[in-house]
């Protein structure tokens, strides 16, 4: 059985990918969501994988984005 996910594999998500990984850490852990994405993003950058580290950054971007956007309505 072969999985979606290939390890080698360029990790830039299409901007599809980041609103829905945005919604999920949104909804699974709310105000904390833009700190779990930069956990995911220095724990890839530890690992030396900037790819995946460039793209958990991009949700946390996402996150604080979104959130600044509501609070300003």
């Amino acid at each position: 059985m072969t999985s979606g996910w290939q390890f080698k594999e360029d990790a830039t998500p299409m901007p599809a990918e980041v609103e829905a990984m945005v919604a999920v850490l949104e909804g699974r852990h709310g105000i904390w969501a833009a700190d779990v994405a930069e956990f995911f993003s220095t724990l890839h950058s530890l690992k030396g994988d900037a790819g995946r580290s460039w793209a958990w950054a991009g949700v946390a971007e996402m996150v604080r984005q979104k959130l600044e956007a509501r609070l300003g309505e």
